[in-house]
């Protein structure tokens, strides 16, 4: 994440007095590809670490474009507008490994069919009543 951040970083300063619309639809690419890689089950804290960095880098940048440096709440409005919000992309690693080694049985079309493991139902029955 530090290493992408700084990537982020540098190509801001590069893109710096650019209009922030077209700023805006580079960083939601960079940031959409990146939770594309990134957003699997349990990350979304990570995930939500890097857009609020993200947000500061952009707001520095922005500062000091001008004299007149930009307010908080200026960048809130047009970070929301372009920087997408994290969510998780990738399913569960069980689903994920069901998907791809999905279970056979020989009786999945029958109905249920108990195995007993050296047990006789008869006794464990009979102890119970």
């Amino acid at each position: 994440m530090v290493a992408k951040l700084h990537a982020i970083k540098t190509e801001l300063r590069l893109r710096m007095h650019e209009p922030i619309a077209q700023v805006g639809v580079w960083l939601r690419k960079v940031v959409t590809g990146y939770y594309q890689y990134h957003a699997v089950p349990g990350n979304i804290d990570q995930l939500s670490v890097f857009g609020q960095r993200l947000r500061r880098l952009w707001w520095l940048t922005l500062r000091r474009r001008s004299q007149q440096p930009v307010k908080w709440d200026r960048v809130t409005r047009i970070s929301t507008r372009w920087i997408p919000a994290p969510r998780v992309l990738h399913p569960y690693p069980v689903v994920r490994f069901l998907a791809t080694h999905p279970r056979w049985e020989p009786y999945a079309s029958k109905p249920l069919v108990r195995i007993c493991a050296g047990l006789r139902l008869e006794s464990s029955w009979s102890s119970v009543a």
